[in-house]
């Protein structure tokens, strides 16, 4: 696969990532959510931090919140810059269109996500009791690399009481799958998938 091709898929991948975050933002105010079926709504959350809104400042007290964003924001950017270069190094050697499409999507779930980091802090309003506005005359939430991760693919499949007879965790109320994201996490899910599941094929050729 070609450098052309992978950053067709890497923009088509951007364009729908921006578009849904900035939909939801300028349309649901925080923690509002929609019901489309049982098992899937649009919830919309945003994130501060990695996965699951864990952040550095969880794991030691010697880094404060702000100081922890902002060093997450710049990981992200350093970590999309490098596989932005692996990228181009593995179209280069002409390497499996397998590998190449998960590089591809893997950096276009990433940058979707720093985008959010970097500008949304600026570009909007806080979300809190109501609907945020686009460039707000008193400004944005937050300051550049300050922004939060809009998130809102919500799959609640299945919740309920786990079978008494499982060990630890029998009778305890458990539902899944609770965690809120967004394509930009899908992508980036998808692409790792793919390097795990297609690693020989992927990286044999």
């Amino acid at each position: 696969m070609s450098l052309k091709k992978a950053s067709l898929i890497i923009v088509l991948i951007l364009l729908i990532d921006q578009i849904s975050k900035i939909y939801i933002k300028t349309h649901f105010a925080l923690h509002d959510d929609v019901t489309v079926f049982s098992w899937f709504k649009i919830s919309f959350i945003e994130n501060d931090g990695m996965a699951w809104g864990t952040k550095l400042s969880d794991f030691t007290t010697l880094i404060s919140d702000k100081s922890a964003k902002l060093i997450l924001t710049l990981f992200r950017i350093v970590a999309v810059t490098g596989i932005a270069f692996w990228l181009i190094d593995v179209t280069k050697k002409k390497k499996s269109k397998t590998l190449v499409f998960a590089i591809a999507i893997i950096f276009a779930g990433a940058l979707g996500n720093i985008i959010d980091s970097v500008f949304y802090g600026v570009l909007f309003s806080d979300s809190q009791m109501q609907v945020a506005t686009f460039l707000p005359e008193e400004g944005g939430y937050a300051g550049i690399f300050y922004g939060n991760v809009v998130d809102m693919l919500h799959f609640p499949i299945w919740s309920g009481a786990l079978p008494e007879w499982l060990p630890f965790f029998g009778g305890k109320s458990f539902s899944f799958f609770d965690p809120v994201f967004n394509i930009a996490d899908m992508a980036i899910s998808t692409g790792i998938g793919i390097l795990i599941v297609f690693n020989k094929k992927a990286f044999n050729a």
